[in-house]
């Protein structure tokens, strides 16, 4: 089945696998542009995955996890925006069924002659986590590291600011209410501020700090029971088709207030980077119940073996644009770690190495693949598993 499943994508994807000049696959025409430089466009990612795990097998024989390979997302939006003035976009996953960006952002500059940096109102990213506030669509791993996914807040509903200058940016926004599907009652104040000495094509230094406070509220169901905020921090093995938790905090009652801390930093140099990211979380709770806190990091290498560089723009990386006919070829090695051992909660701790390799095709087809080799203690249960992930993604 597995094989079957590998080469039905092999086959979708055949007619593509040319020279792109060839067909010119990166002339599509999915945006419209006016006269008075208004332009209208779709968005839309399309990922299809496979995960194979191994090394996973319990004291009573069984499998802790299961084979899967199946659409992994299909997205799409709708654009609209003139440069210098506003942009806007609403986008909706299908697959998990999930709203994406909602949101409309004014340039400053265009309403008060004066630079003062882009206004965001409605459904975004909060900025506590480098690797979860790059596009999804452009993750150099098919997953997020370990603590990006446990810390991570994810997108809420506000207001934020964004302010760039040549050496350094500024990211601040408040979120309030519930987000777009009906969860997370409560507030969060946040912030994201990078020292950028370089930032040229190929030639990048970035150095930064975020932080954020949320103060979730209780929630009433429509039969009016009240549930108390609660927490709980936990990551999958990095592989995104499965819902096992090898590493997990338990939920966490009695919540006052969480909050995230990260460091990051970014070098690139031609055909080379390095990536890294420190993360924290801080779980204050009531009624005597003990705090909670939990931590880890990722660091990660890139090397582009056709010479392209990571793009780098606003504070985030960005899929490769591949100069050469047959694509850009880029190979990844990451390593990252999570303690969520407090206390007496005894979450787990984890750690993987990650090899990765990306073939960006053009700049619209991109396919990855991952061999992640797991190593985790939680409750005196070692599990250490191996998993091998492709991913087959079209983009625009």
């Amino acid at each position: 089945m597995k094989r079957a499943a590998l080469l039905s994508a092999a086959l979708a994807f055949a007619p593509f696998a040319v020279p792109a000049s060839a067909y010119d696959l990166n002339d599509w025409p999915v945006h419209y542009t006016f006269d008075d430089g208004t332009d209208i466009g779709l968005t839309g990612v399309y990922r299809y995955d496979l995960n194979d795990f191994s090394d996973d097998t319990l004291p009573n024989g069984s499998s802790r996890f299961e084979d899967s390979h199946t659409n992994r997302r299909k997205e799409l939006g709708l654009t609209l925006k003139k440069k210098g003035v506003y942009d806007a976009v609403v986008a909706y996953e299908y697959q998990a069924k999930s709203w994406q960006d909602v949101n409309l952002r004014l340039q400053s500059k265009a309403f008060f002659g004066a630079d003062y940096g882009a206004f965001r109102f409605g459904y975004s990213k909060t900025p506590v986590a480098f690797e979860g506030v790059t596009s999804s669509k452009a993750t150099s791993f098919l997953e997020l590291a370990l603590p990006a996914q446990a810390i991570y807040e994810g997108r809420r509903t506000g207001i934020d600011w964004a302010f760039e200058r040549p050496q350094y940016l500024v990211n601040l926004g408040y979120y309030w209410g519930q987000d777009l599907h009906g969860d997370n009652d409560g507030t969060t104040v946040a912030g994201r501020v990078a020292w950028t000495p370089r930032k040229g094509e190929g030639d990048v230094i970035h150095l930064g700090v975020s932080a954020s406070e949320e103060r979730p509220d209780a929630t009433t169901d429509g039969r009016g029971v009240r549930t108390l905020p609660g927490a709980r921090i936990r990551s999958v093995p990095e592989a995104g088709l499965t819902t096992v938790r090898l590493v997990d905090s338990g939920a966490l009652s009695n919540v006052d207030n969480i909050r995230r801390y990260g460091l990051e930093a970014l070098w690139i140099g031609g055909p080379w980077s390095v990536q890294g990211e420190l993360l924290g979380v801080d779980v204050e709770r009531e009624a005597g119940k003990p705090d909670y806190s939990a931590g880890g990091f990722y660091v990660f290498g890139s090397w582009v073996l056709t010479g392209e560089s990571r793009p780098y723009s606003g504070g985030n990386t960005n899929n490769l644009k591949p100069k050469g006919a047959w694509g850009a070829w880029e190979l990844l090695l990451r390593y990252s770690e999570l303690d969520l051992n407090d206390g007496t909660i005894r979450g787990g701790k984890q750690h993987d190495w990650t090899l990765g390799a990306n073939w960006y095709l053009t700049q619209h087809f991109k396919f990855q693949a991952n061999y992640i080799q797991a190593s985790s203690d939680r409750a005196g249960l070692s599990l250490d598993p191996r998993i091998v992930e492709l991913r087959a993604q079209i983009y625009f």
